[in-house]
């Protein structure tokens, strides 16, 4: 099964109600910020300030009015429109609306875009939510210049807290969403985001013909997923040693194939 129309709206209505309120506790609580510092820190170690960026699902543009304080000429993009209206806004307000130009552009239209770009980011999730990787690949490879830079965060498909958490709640059906194959609506704010789970593995053969992978790893697997916030912040001690953890070994064969996102570095054959 693959998004139609419907859905690609039904997922653009989502965040368009959630826009005003996206910097708070549903888009960027402490478990959401640890996870963006390593997406920052990648970055920053792939690619030079001054760099020209693309970022895929800019969001409310917390990541990229960061990488514009520090050098980099970002393109962000997203499906939301209140989304980029939040962008621009954040941007102006930061004084760097010279150095970010946000537009209304989803992942499945990125043929709308002109190319020469350093490095393509994408945070959190956005191109699960692509209804063809296929065609996101080859226009971030069309994007891209030679050797490039893809830093992806990705919702995977193995998450131990998620499975566990709600096996103890007896939600037994929301215990086994990331095992559905294909599109999967997920609810938020009363509305419905369509969404596919992957593997690294399983996502990286889809950009393999036009890039090589140089890493992955593992993002809150021993960490808490976001929407545990509370369960952190009761277990703050405990959960921070837990993220020690992750820093240790997220990157470690089997281990990076879990957790609630997976991190992931390519470069442009």
């Amino acid at each position: 099964m693959t998004m139609d129309e419907s859905q690609l709206l039904d997922t653009q209505r989502a965040f368009d109600s959630v826009a005003a309120d996206y910097d708070g506790p549903r888009g960027n609580n402490e478990l959401i910020q640890r996870m963006r510092l390593t997406l920052w820190s990648t970055v920053r170690n792939e690619l030079p300030a001054g760099s020209r960026l693309l970022d895929l699902g800019c969001g409310t543009g917390i990541d990229a009015v960061e990488f514009a304080q520090r050098g980099y000429q970002v393109t962000a993009s997203d499906w939301s429109p209140r989304m980029v209206e939040r962008t621009h806004a954040r941007a102006a307000a930061a004084g760097v609306e010279t150095q970010v130009k946000a537009v209304h552009v989803g992942v499945h239209q990125l043929d709308q875009l002109e190319g020469g770009f350093d490095g393509i980011y994408s945070n959190f999730g956005p191109l699960n939510c692509a209804p063809d990787m296929g065609a996101v690949a080859t226009q971030c490879a069309r994007l891209l210049r030679p050797g490039g830079k893809l830093v992806f965060s990705v919702i995977g498909r193995i998450c131990p807290w998620e499975f566990g958490y709600y096996l103890f709640k007896g939600r037994i059906k929301r215990a086994y969403v990331r095992a559905a194959r294909g599109v999967t609506p997920v609810g938020m704010n009363r509305h419905t985001i369509w969404t596919q789970y992957y593997l690294p593995r399983e996502f990286y053969r889809t950009f393999a013909p036009h890039f090589a992978l140089d890493n992955y790893r593992a993002l809150s697997l021993f960490m808490p997923p976001p929407y545990l916030v509370d369960f952190y912040r009761r277990h703050r001690n405990g959960c921070e040693r837990l993220g020690r953890l992750d820093d240790r070994l997220g990157a470690l064969p089997l281990l990076r194939d879990m957790g609630d996102h997976f991190l992931i570095v390519m470069h442009r054959r």
